[in-house]
C-alpha cells in the first residue's frame, strides 16, 4: 500500500509540475519547455514501470539523473565529432577527425556499461533489467507518438 502511495505521490509531483509550466515550450524560440515535458513524462513512466520503494527512489533518481547528464553529453560530442568528420572529409586531418569520432563513440558506450554498474549498486539486477526495457519501450512510445501513432515494442 505505501508503495503505491509513494508512486502515486511522484506521479502527481511530476504531472504538476508538467502542467505548471507555461506554455512557452509551444514558440519556435523555446526548446526547453518540451525538453522538460519529456524528462517528466519519461520520470512518470519510469517510475510506473519499475515499481520502485521510497529508499530505491532516493538511490536511485540522483544515479539516473547524472547517467542522463552523461549521455546528452557524450551524444553532443559525438555530434560535434560526426559533423566535424563529414565537413573535413577530403583534409589532411580525417584520420585525425575520425579517431576523434571512433574515440566518441566508445566513450558513449563506456557511459552506458558505467550506467549499468551504477544502476546495480542502488536497485536489484531485475530491476536494472526492467530499466532497460523501460527506457526502450519510452523511447519506442515516442518515436510513435511523433509518428502519430502510438507504437508497441
Amino acid at each position: 500500500m505505501k508503495r503505491i502511495i509513494s508512486v502515486f505521490c511522484v506521479l502527481a509531483l511530476v504531472c504538476a509540475g508538467a502542467y505548471a509550466q507555461n506554455n512557452d515550450h509551444k514558440k519556435k524560440g523555446n526548446p526547453e519547455g518540451w525538453r522538460e515535458k519529456l524528462r517528466a513524462e519519461q520520470v512518470a513512466f519510469i517510475t510506473s514501470e519499475l515499481d520502485l520503494t521510497e529508499a530505491e527512489a532516493q538511490a536511485f533518481w540522483p544515479v539516473y539523473n547524472e547517467v542522463q547528464k552523461q549521455r546528452r553529453e557524450a551524444f553532443k560530442a559525438s555530434g560535434e565529432a560526426f559533423k566535424a568528420l563529414a565537413q573535413g572529409t577530403d583534409g589532411a586531418d580525417t584520420d585525425a577527425l575520425l579517431d576523434k569520432y571512433l574515440s566518441c563513440k566508445k566513450a558513449g558506450e563506456k557511459v552506458e556499461a558505467d550506467a549499468v554498474a551504477r544502476y546495480k549498486g542502488v536497485l536489484p539486477v531485475a530491476k536494472v533489467a526492467k530499466l532497460l526495457v523501460a527506457e526502450e519501450k519510452f523511447r519506442h512510445q515516442q518515436i510513435g507518438r511523433l509518428g502519430g501513432r502510438e507504437r508497441k515494442p
